[in-house]
């Protein structure tokens, strides 16, 4: 058997690959920079062991995460996998070079990710060979859920968006001001809980206010990452805020020139 994931910091899918079957385990979100190796070791053992008939025979692990840039983060997760996993043979690498892999097959293109982060790179059709710094929920991470709910509550919060809309907001969740700035400040995965809040903008899409604070992100997305690569190649998109805004996504590209690729849910299938 041989393991491919595709992990974001509010999921994780696993393929569990053997001949022509494959099975499919969906898990916590697993991102190194928000968590430890003691905590996604116990992620693995509880939710992804389980279903793993028989853990010996698992061959070789590929594992494309969130967060899994640099070498000491890379390790924490190899760690934590080859601790369960023991014969295999285990590569962790950046969920960019997953969806990269998936989305530009062999060919050169811009490969991006929107979903509770966003990321972005210029692929040759073997390796990453340009990427600009996504930064985070805080500094950058442009047309991300986390930044769609950053600004959205940031909007209700001063009384800037509509009040019709700030009232069916507290009537679905229910949060008080301080709970709000709790969950951002002190909780932990703030960027999770804002990425949460993306659905309730998608329920009240047909608002100007909506529509313009999804359009305008997606325009930041394209301005601050996408214009720095090499013009002309096609530029594809994966992860569930690129797909379920895809109706403005498109407008976004087509109003800024670029030409767009495709847009995926999810790459694991192209994966494997």
């Amino acid at each position: 058997m041989r393991i491919i994931a595709d992990s974001g910091s509010t999921k994780t899918k696993f393929a569990l690959v053997e001949g022509e079957a494959v099975k499919y385990v969906l898990t916590a979100g697993i991102n190194p920079y928000y968590q430890s190796g003691e905590d996604i070791e116990s992620t693995l053992r509880t939710q992804l062991l389980p279903e793993v008939a028989k853990p010996e025979s698992v061959r070789s692990i590929e594992f494309y995460g969130a967060g899994c840039g640099p070498a000491d983060k890379i390790a924490i997760v190899r760690d934590a996998l080859q601790a369960i996993f023991l014969g295999s043979t285990i590569i962790v690498a950046s969920d960019l070079l997953g969806a990269a892999k998936a989305l530009c097959g062999e060919e050169a293109g811009i490969a991006c990710i929107l979903g509770t982060g966003s990321n972005s790179c210029y692929y040759d059709g073997e390796k990453i060979v340009q990427n600009v710094s996504p930064l985070g929920f805080i500094l950058g991470d442009e047309g991300s859920g986390a930044v769609l709910g950053k600004l959205l509550v940031a909007d209700i919060l001063k009384n800037q968006a509509p009040k019709s809309l700030a009232d069916r907001f507290f009537r679905k969740y229910n949060y008080t001001s301080a709970e709000i700035i709790d969950k951002v400040y002190r909780k932990p995965f703030p960027n999770r809980f804002l990425a949460s809040l993306a659905p309730f903008i998608s329920e009240n899409i047909d608002d100007a206010y909506c529509h313009s604070l999804v359009y305008n992100s997606f325009k930041a997305f394209i301005d601050r990452n996408l214009r720095q690569y090499p013009a002309g190649l096609p530029v594809h998109f994966t992860g569930s805020v690129a797909y379920y805004f895809r109706a403005i996504l498109e407008d976004a590209m087509t109003a800024s020139g670029l030409k767009l690729g495709k847009i995926v849910r999810e790459p694991i299938e192209l994966l494997v």
